[in-house]
């Protein structure tokens, strides 16, 4: 950098336009032809600094690259032509702070380029390490371009490739044809790299594998920093480990903390169950998993889908819990269980040994030959046993069942019988006025084919049907006994056994006034029933 008069370069320029730009002010223009003059010598004046602060910028950007050491040296315009030499034996570069030592190279010093061959080794910082075979370094842009056994040293992390760009100037390294790197941890390849020395920060692209001791990972696209040692995926990208499998096609990954965040079409696998959404957070080290939106947990051991709009799985103890849209689907061939309720939550029972799955709030049930309603549900694995509390009710066929609690026991996939316990009562549509009703304290309703075929009733049994000739009405019968079981055959109560102090009465048709064609308590409640799964999610209330 010259000086004048103890200024800068800079500031001697900028003074000396300054002392043009108030000539006229210093001396009064007195004329037009020297006005013209003045103009005119400004405009020359102008394009001589502005290429003088340019060559004079250019040669503040651009330093020269200095020769410390060689053993020889040769010089032979007619042979290596001219302004080139050739340096052999402990070849030692410097420019600006970077030193770079090869066994010979050409050097071209009008270019300020060089080549280097055999033995090279960049050293930049001391914290920057790269070695290779072959080096073309351009001073004036400061790129080295290097080549065969390649092998790059920062701190903790080595780069090793055949095909290497590094721009010193930036400090960043590129490689196209492939490239592996290892730091403490985690062993990572591509074909195509960004390696940026100031953030610490890789870019991968194409075929991208990150193996780390306890996962192996596979992605189109990767950032990865190894100083935060997080790891950024774009494009189909799969996590793989002993217990589980991931993918997803957009997320991070903590390999620190082992916490993890995974979106679009995203899910999380392991032996039995696949937790999916449009979004994961999953804790690695808690075994905890998160999911947003579109949520589905499919148990392929039990045969069962969970479904909602938000999701926590736990996988020690195993546990799961969804809300938003809940759905529970109990998978059987051609008529699966679809369940709904406000919260699901899905876990071991103490043992350990069997799942219990719990509903909560607005639960209803549709399956093509039961369909329920009620406020809170249990449903254990063990021995495929329904418990509906609170005001359940349920539909079978053409029958209606209430109770304060009611039981449902499956075999195979099937209803076995139904436990109704605590103002158990049946009710059955005959016509649009008349209504078939069995009421008593507890009851007990048999299966069939999934057809209700016989009902135990104990305590305080009553019962009001409308028996048949064929298809005519000929009366209504009204009974009641202690205890009493009846027989269903085709959806109508075929006959009636009264077990203990029966009371019997059969009336003519229109015998008995409306009121009297009632039970205690009694409700058609039709209106709460889903006619098909989307109706699980509809809740009237009361």
């Amino acid at each position: 950098m010259f000086q004048v008069s103890g200024l800068t370069n800079d500031n001697y320029m900028k003074k000396l336009i300054l002392t043009f730009c108030l000539l006229p002010t210093v001396y009064p223009v007195k004329s037009l032809l020297f006005h013209r003059a003045y103009c005119i010598m400004i405009k020359l004046v102008s394009l001589v600094l502005i290429s003088i602060l340019a060559s004079v910028s250019f040669a503040q950007k651009t330093k020269k690259i200095e020769i410390i050491n060689a053993n020889t040296l040769e010089y032979d315009e007619d042979i290596l032509g001219k302004d080139v030499k050739k340096l052999s034996g402990n070849v030692i570069f410097k420019h600006d702070e970077v030193l770079i030592y090869c066994d010979s190279a050409y050097f071209y010093s009008s270019q300020n380029n060089f080549d280097a061959f055999s033995n090279v080794h960049i050293n930049k910082d001391g914290t920057i390490h790269l070695y290779s075979d072959l080096l073309k370094y351009q001073g004036n842009i400061k790129l080295a371009e290097v080549r065969d056994n390649v092998k790059l040293i920062d701190n903790e992390m080595t780069l090793t490739t055949e095909f290497l760009d590094f721009n010193l100037k930036d400090d960043i390294f590129y490689y196209y044809n492939g490239g592996k790197i290892i730091d403490s941890e985690n062993n990572l390849k591509s074909k195509q790299g960004y390696y940026y020395s100031e953030t610490k920060e890789y870019f991968f692209k194409d075929s991208v594998v990150l193996i780390n001791p306890d996962y192996t990972m596979f992605s189109d696209t990767l950032r990865y920093n190894t100083v935060t040692e997080i790891a950024y995926f774009f494009g189909p990208t799969k996590i793989i480990k002993d217990s589980n499998f991931i993918y997803c096609e957009n997320g991070w990954y903590n390999t620190i903390s082992d916490i993890s965040q995974y979106n679009k079409n995203a899910y999380l696998k392991n032996k039995e169950q696949i937790l999916k959404g449009d979004s994961l957070y999953y804790d690695r080290g808690q075994g905890l998993g998160k999911a947003f939106s579109n949520v589905e947990l499919v148990d392929s051991v039990e045969n069962i889908i969970l479904k909602g709009n938000y999701g926590v799985y736990y996988e020690q103890p195993e546990r799961s819990m969804l809300t938003g849209d809940a759905l529970f689907i109990s998978i059987t061939d051609g008529d699966s269980l679809f369940l709904h309720a406000d919260t699901l939550n899905s876990k071991y029972d103490t043992s350990g040994t069997y799942k219990i799955l719990k509903a909560f709030n607005k639960v209803k049930l549709f399956k093509s030959n039961l369909q329920g309603k009620c406020d809170s549900l249990v449903y254990s694995f063990k021995d495929s046993v329904i418990q509906m509390h609170n005001e359940p009710i349920l539909w079978s066929d053409e029958n209606q069942i209430t109770a304060e609690y009611i039981e449902i026991h499956t075999k195979n996939n099937k209803i076995d019988y139904l436990e109704i316990q605590n103002y158990a009562f049946i009710i059955s549509q005959e016509d649009t006025i008349r209504f078939n009703q069995i009421k008593g304290k507890d009851m007990v309703a048999y299966f069939k084919d999934e057809e209700l075929y016989k009902i135990d009733v104990n305590g305080n049994s009553q019962s009001i049907y409308f028996p048949k000739d064929q298809e005519d009405l000929i009366g209504v019968n009204i009974s009641e006994s202690s205890d009493m079981v009846i027989y269903i055959k085709d959806s109508e109560i075929d006959k009636i056994l009264f077990i203990t102090n029966p009371d019997a009465a059969l009336y003519p048709l229109d015998h008995l006034p409306k009121k009297d064609l009632e039970l205690k308590d009694f409700q058609w409640l039709e209106h709460y029933r889903p006619k098909d799964k989307q109706d699980v999610f509809i809740w009237l209330a009361p």
